[in-house]
């Protein structure tokens, strides 16, 4: 089995107080221990970096824990895959045929990878967003708070 672990998901299993640590903990736990291939996006590296580093919280996650727990928890464990540059000027045309814009762009380079990497389930959790742009992988998208770790 192979699961691709999003932004989402990635963030709130790292983070103890985060609403939604207790549902995407077993994720992150699972895929750490090997228990199925770990997918993960080179775009979610820089987007996890960018949220745990902006985040309101008292410390703030400065720089240097923001990259250890990036460390620990994803890169050191995961199969990390990055679109080429003709990949993204393909999804970029697809994205303007289909009318997608804003932030919904970075959600569709994550959806690309799962597709391309032929992820058994991307887990996220924005569901909607990513059946947005993935319409055709929908039934592979799953919520860490609907769908245990199989």
């Amino acid at each position: 089995m192979k699961a691709l672990l999003d932004t989402s998901t990635l963030i709130a299993a790292m983070l103890p107080d985060h609403v939604h640590h207790a549902h995407a903990l077993p994720w992150l736990s699972q895929a750490k221990s090997g228990a199925f291939e770990f997918v993960c996006s080179g775009h979610s590296l820089a987007e996890i970096y960018a949220v745990l580093t902006r985040l309101p919280r008292t410390p703030p996650i400065g720089p240097d824990e923001a990259l250890r727990l990036i460390q620990e928890n994803v890169s050191s464990h995961a199969r990390v895959y990055s679109l080429s540059s003709d990949e993204y000027a393909l999804l970029i045309g697809v994205l303007a045929q289909n009318r997608v814009i804003g932030a919904a762009v970075y959600d569709a380079v994550i959806a690309r990878v799962g597709e391309l990497t032929s992820v058994d389930y991307l887990v996220t959790l924005n569901v909607a967003d990513f059946q947005r742009v993935w319409p055709a992988g929908a039934a592979r998208i799953v919520s860490p708070e609907t769908h245990s770790p199989p």
